[in-house]
């Protein structure tokens, strides 16, 4: 016996009678014959359509023949109609749930998405995300330059009173590096530090990294929802942190060394970092000057290219983490973690202008 059979059982079988809206006092046998009535009418449709949905479900889309496929959606609108009429007259319990998972599962199949995890992954990272980055252009660059404005400050404010790096460092990025550390402490601890093996470089201290960075990064977007205020001055804030820490090194000779270990993994970090930003002004952009929509439309169109960019970005902290945390150590000579980062920051150039071909001839991405 299916569902669907069992939805009426409890009726023929003398149940309790179903409440009609605005009949309540009519017979019982009228309600009964108004129950049959509609499910007589109706059922061959219903079971057609199961039977549709069931052997996608098992044997995929090739399983239904091109005549079966196109008669998909009428079946499920149908059914659709049925449910809508069942819930009005308040027919059967059990009836109602067939009814409402039927219609779930048809609208799966029908207008659900064609392609499966991995290869919706795929079109992400091949075509999404690099295409709406480079729709963002001059929100990227208003992003990076509150990033250079904060570094400028940093190094700046730093460079004439050392003591200003615990104001602006917090403590738990500072780790002991300070106004009272030493070159040789730098050198030693920090920018030619042995590796820790495997468990504490690339599962304990990349992890710790990424969930860090993420945090920041889809802090910055989020802001973007106050005018974009909140996502500059976090960029900028990002920017003193870094420019405290270049003074400190380049006071003590070894700057040149801090921005070989810096680099080998900033250019992916600090690039995520700037391309959260740009998705934040975009929201920002679009609350502020919706154009021919208003703020809601604008910013339900807007917002899932917005979302695309963060959640690529965060792709990216992902990988600059496993390369801060493990990687960089590896790599202990300076001129080689520069070329690290060349080869770096040529790929990610490479990989972001992928597809702008296909959209100057008018293919989709």
């Amino acid at each position: 016996m299916t569902m669907l059979d069992a939805g009426f059982r409890g009726q023929d079988a003398g149940g309790p009678a179903p409440t009609i809206i605005g009949t309540s006092l009519e017979p019982r046998a009228n309600v009964v014959l108004r129950s049959a009535e509609f499910r007589r009418g109706r059922e061959e449709s219903w079971r057609e359509l199961d039977d549709l949905v069931q052997r996608v479900e098992k044997r995929g889309i090739r399983s239904v023949s091109a005549d079966e496929l196109q008669k998909m959606p009428l079946l499920y609108r149908s059914a659709l109609s049925s449910l809508s009429v069942a819930r009005s007259i308040a027919l059967d319990r059990n009836l109602l749930r067939y009814l409402e998972g039927l219609t779930l599962r048809a609208y799966l199949v029908v207008y659900g998405p064609r392609t499966s995890l991995f290869a919706g992954l795929g079109q992400f990272f091949t075509r999404g995300f690099p295409a709406a980055v480079r729709k963002v252009g001059w929100h990227i660059l208003i992003s990076f330059a509150a990033l250079v404005i904060g570094i400028v400050a940093g190094y700046l404010i730093v460079a004439s009173d050392e003591e200003w790096f615990n104001a602006i460092v917090p403590d738990d990025l500072s780790d002991g590096r300070g106004p009272t550390v030493t070159a040789e402490e730098l050198r030693r601890t920090e920018l030619f530090a042995p590796w820790p093996g495997f468990k504490d470089a690339f599962i304990v201290f990349a992890n710790y990294l990424f969930r860090h960075n993420s945090i920041v990064a889809i802090l910055s977007f989020g802001l973007g929802f106050m005018a974009g205020v909140p996502t500059l001055l976090l960029m900028v804030y990002q920017g003193l942190i870094l420019g405290a820490f270049i003074a400190i090194h380049a006071k003590r000779g070894v700057f040149v060394d801090f921005i070989g270990w810096l680099s080998i993994h900033g250019v992916t970090e600090l690039g995520a970092f700037v391309l959260c930003g740009a998705a934040g002004l975009l929201v920002a952009e679009k609350i502020l000057f919706p154009g021919r929509y208003t703020r809601l439309e604008s910013l339900a169109i807007h917002g899932k290219q917005a979302a695309i960019i963060v959640g690529g970005s965060v792709a990216m902290l992902f990988i600059a983490g496993i390369i801060e945390g493990g990687f960089r150590q590896l790599v202990g000579v300076t001129s080689w973690r520069f070329a690290f980062a060349g080869v770096t920051a040529v790929l990610w150039f490479l990989y972001f202008m992928s597809g702008r071909k296909e959209e100057q001839h008018g293919l989709p991405t």
